[in-house]
Parts: C-alpha cells; sequence; structure tokens
C-alpha cells in the first residue's frame, strides 16, 4: 500500500458523480427531478441524500452521497481485519439503486467508496471499493452483453486479469444463499483495493463511477416505452422481493452503515417503494418469468 490517500481530490470527485448522474436521471425521467437533503450524523460527518420519486421512468431512484467519520469500526468494517479493531475511521462514497417504472427496465445499482482506517492522528490503512450491478425481470442478452462489455472496456486499461477477476467477485458477492441464485445478471464488484497505489487506485475507482452511465443509461432508452401489464408488474414486485432479501441480509454496505449509526433513511433509500412477496410461488416452465431463473441467475461469460 503505497501513497498518502487524497481524501479531499476524492470527495471533489464523488460530489461531481453524484451531481452528473442526478443531471442524467432527472433528463431522461423527464417528469419528476430529485430531492436535495443534507444531512448529519450525529457520532460525525454527514452526506446529502438525493432521490427522485414517482417519475415517468423511475419509480424511486436514489442517489446517495456520504462522508463520515468516527472513533471506532463497527464490526462489519472489522470482520477481515481484526487488526483494525478500536481504530477511528472516515469513510465516503456514492452508493445508488435505480428502481425504474416498467418492468423491462431493469433495476440498477452503483457505489464507488474509500475508506480511511486511523489511530491517534495517524491513518494506518486505506482502501477503495465499488462496482455496479444489473438486476432485470424480463431480461434481453443484448442488454446484458453491452452492459457487461462497458463493465470489461472500464477495466482494460488496468490489467487482463481485473475484469475477469472483479465480475467473478461480483457473481459471489450479489447472490442469496438462501435462495441459491444470483440477484440478478453481475458487472463488476471490488473491495480492498490498495495494491497499485493510491493515485492508480483512485484512477480506476474513476474509470467505474464514469462507466456506469454509459452501461446503463442505452438499456433504460431501449425498453422505457415497452407495453407491460398487470402480469409483468407482479412479477416485477415478486422479484422486488429478492432485491429486499439480499440488502437486508447481506449487503456490507447496508451492514456497515446501520452499524455506525448512519442514518436510516438513507441507508435504507436503496429499498424499492413497491414489493410483494409470495408463500412457495414458482414460475410455470418455459414462461418468460421461468426464463429469467433458467437462463440469466446463474454465473456465465456474457462477452
Amino acid at each position: 500500500m503505497t501513497g498518502t490517500p487524497d481524501i479531499s481530490a476524492v470527495r471533489g470527485y464523488l460530489l461531481e458523480l453524484q451531481e452528473r448522474i442526478c443531471t442524467a436521471f432527472a433528463a431522461l425521467d423527464g417528469r419528476e427531478s430529485f430531492g436535495d437533503d443534507h444531512w448529519e450524523r450525529p457520532g460525525g460527518g454527514g452526506g446529502r441524500t438525493r432521490v427522485l420519486a414517482g417519475g415517468a421512468v423511475f419509480e424511486q431512484a436514489g442517489v446517495g452521497f456520504s462522508h463520515v467519520h468516527g472513533a471506532s469500526l463497527p464490526p462489519a468494517a472489522t470482520a477481515a481485519r481484526p487488526e483494525l479493531a478500536g481504530c477511528g475511521f472516515q469513510a465516503l462514497g456514492v452508493s445508488l439503486v435505480i428502481h425504474p417504472r416498467n418492468p423491462y427496465v431493469p433495476a440498477s445499482h452503483m457505489n464507488v467508496r474509500l475508506f480511511v482506517a486511523e489511530k491517534d492522528g495517524a491513518r494506518l490503512a486505506w482502501w477503495f471499493g465499488g462496482g455496479f450491478d444489473l438486476t432485470p425481470f424480463y431480461p434481453f442478452e443484448d442488454d446484458v452483453r453491452a452492459w457487461h462489455r462497458v463493465a470489461r472496456d472500464a477495466c482494460a486499461g488496468f490489467g487482463a486479469d481485473v475484469y475477469p477477476r472483479y465480475k467473478q467477485w461480483c457473481d459471489e458477492y450479489f447472490y442469496l444463499r438462501h435462495r441459491d441464485e444470483c440477484r440478478g445478471v453481475g458487472g463488476l464488484f471490488f473491495d480492498d483495493l490498495n495494491e497499485w497505489g493510491f493515485a492508480r487506485c483512485f484512477e480506476f475507482q474513476r474509470a467505474v463511477g464514469d462507466a456506469y452511465l454509459r452501461a446503463y443509461l442505452p438499456i433504460v432508452e431501449r425498453r422505457r416505452d415497452r407495453e407491460y401489464g398487470e402480469r409483468e408488474r407482479d412479477f416485477q414486485l415478486y422479484r422486488r422481493g429478492r432485491y429486499v432479501e439480499f440488502n437486508l441480509v447481506y449487503d456490507r454496505g447496508t451492514l456497515f452503515g446501520l452499524q455506525s449509526g448512519g442514518r436510516a433513511e438513507s441507508i435504507l433509500m436503496s429499498l424499492p417503494p413497491l414489493v410483494a412477496w409470495r408463500y412457495d410461488w414458482h414460475a410455470e416452465p418455459g414462461s418468460p418469468e421461468a426464463r429469467l431463473t433458467e437462463r440469466f441467475l446463474r454465473p456465465r461469460d456474457w462477452i
């Protein structure tokens, strides 16, 4: 781990990224705009949560920036690093979750973040993390392949092994063990990134953050006006239940935020506004709904 992390530079990039993404989504929606909610964390730091609700294209889109600090790392941050227990910390990042209205438009998630562990005024460790992933209900192979091509291209300048490694990590991370299925069709996931030195790692974080709109917006534009009915809407709400299960049971960011005394409204903006569960429901074999689990919710090489 080389180089001193420039927290100010990372913060500036993240705030600009949040603004850029919100501007793009509001323009695409055309009906609703993002609210602007600045908040402070009692334990230190704060953030800016921006939510678009009830839009023509996006039923809910949440894009949050946070920069928090505290005197002691929560268990979610020290489980893999027990030597850092008792250290102070700074954590800053942008995280977003998009829940479109049309069931033919996939939900999506993106996160880029920097974490710094500190003690007695010294920075003992730092690392970047993040990525993006796609969660379709009625998937199109062309969309999934295009999504992964953008992910691959974002990694291209950082080594031939980077995309395959972070693609696999994404498949493994966004996996619901109790359902024996992936949450979606993957993308990129990385954590604990510091081995390239600060400047190079920060460059990679920017490459991932900047790639997100290139990956997602064309899919939204292709599928936003496709006709759908009650059947598709019901299936969308049912599958959103899987999204909720993952975020509340497994997601590290959710656990870290709640354990560190973060703002619950901002942490849980990732949850969809409407969702449904059904007891022991199974799609009819060969149906469009069964196609999702039969062909898409298993790791595969999309490129």
